[in-house]
């Protein structure tokens, strides 16, 4: 039985776009050395701090407007929790958030909350993140009628029923519970209320790894659509390199809460730098079989390092199969190693 990739379906608009806009001027989200430090007590009852998880330590990257950056990584390398800390879900340790030129992080919950319509998210698990009490139509206008978006409810059982069409549901379904949905009509409805919000920034946290690989197709060309309509920009989270390839200008490798590479989206697959990115690339099969024959896959020696307690030196290292005695006791700075090419790697060079 041949398996199906959900890669091989999606209609890529985008082969003819630069790896990011050129516009200096255009950044609409910075992200400055985020830290998301969570500390581990022994008890509820004592809370004496026994450890310090460092989920995310120092990530820096920024996103133009109208523009794909795809971040991936392993589970458990802090994807969702930089996600989490952009949207102020998880208030960082430090480090800033800098959307439409001011800092999320120094904002008091008040002015916070007249920020949130502008950045939304579209949850890994669409059934979880959809209130079984509440029809369709609810959760997908409750955003709008708690902002004043409309003037009353007409215009706003018509702003539903347009956003239902808009991401290809049926607006009768308005009607309906999540329960008597599909996960990939769920997905759609998350997809909806994102847009309801008016959202100039949506941070994608997995939103097709729940799907079947047939539905992962349809969702991210409906993205890809829906950005190119609205002008959209999308911070797209994902551990499938097959399905960012396709939807991603650029993109960020992290690993163990650090950024270690990012670049263009053509040119991190022509010419990755990192080793683990090279080794994430060799696990990505190949759909021809005579090509994949004549692959050779990078094998990683052990296991992830806990974030409770990780490597001196560059995370990496201890798994890395191009170690150096200096790469445990030096941490690497993200370095430009070629033009919009960024590294951190004590070893890498152009080629």
């Amino acid at each position: 039985m041949t398996e199906f990739s959900p890669a091989e379906n999606i209609q890529t608009k985008k082969e003819v776009r630069s790896p990011a806009p050129k516009n200096p001027d255009g950044m609409i989200l910075e992200v400055h050395n985020l830290k998301k430090h969570f500390f581990l007590t022994s008890s509820m009852i004592m809370q004496r701090v026994v450890g310090l998880i460092k989920a995310v330590d120092g990530v820096s990257f920024s996103i133009r407007r109208g523009e794909t950056l795809g971040l991936v990584g392993e589970s458990g390398c802090g994807k969702t929790t930089t996600g989490r800390c952009i949207l102020q879900l998880d208030r960082p340790t430090s480090g800033e958030v800098i959307f439409d030129g001011k800092d999320l992080t120094q904002m008091p919950e008040a002015e916070l909350r007249l920020i949130r319509p502008k950045i939304q998210v579209i949850f890994q698990d669409p059934f979880s993140s959809l209130n079984p009490r509440m029809t369709i139509g609810q959760i997908v206008g409750e955003g709008p009628g708690v902002f004043k978006l409309v003037r009353n409810r007409r215009d706003l059982k018509e702003r539903v029923a347009n956003l239902l069409s808009i991401v290809g549901l049926n607006p009768s379904m308005a009607s309906r519970y999540p329960h008597e949905l599909s996960g990939g009509q769920r997905q759609r409805v998350g997809v909806a209320r994102a847009l309801s919000m008016e959202a100039r920034i949506i941070i994608c946290d997995e939103p097709v790894s729940a799907l079947d690989v047939s539905i992962q197709a349809q969702i991210i060309n409906l993205l890809e659509d829906l950005q190119e309509r609205m002008g959209l920009t999308y911070l797209f989270i994902a551990h499938d390199l097959s399905v960012v390839r396709h939807i991603s200008d650029r993109l960020a490798v992290m690993y163990l809460g650090k950024i270690v590479e990012i670049t263009g989206r053509q040119e991190l697959y022509d010419n990755p730098l990192h080793p683990y990115t090279r080794a994430l690339l060799s696990a990505v099969p190949i759909p021809d079989p005579a090509v994949e024959d004549k692959r050779t896959p990078i094998i990683l020696k052990g296991e992830i390092p806990s974030p409770l307690n990780p490597p001196s030196g560059c995370v990496f290292h201890p798994r890395c199969f191009e170690a150096k005695e200096e790469c445990s006791r030096r941490v690497p700075e993200l370095k430009e190693i070629q033009p919009n090419h960024w590294v951190s790697c004590l070893g890498s060079s152009p080629n």
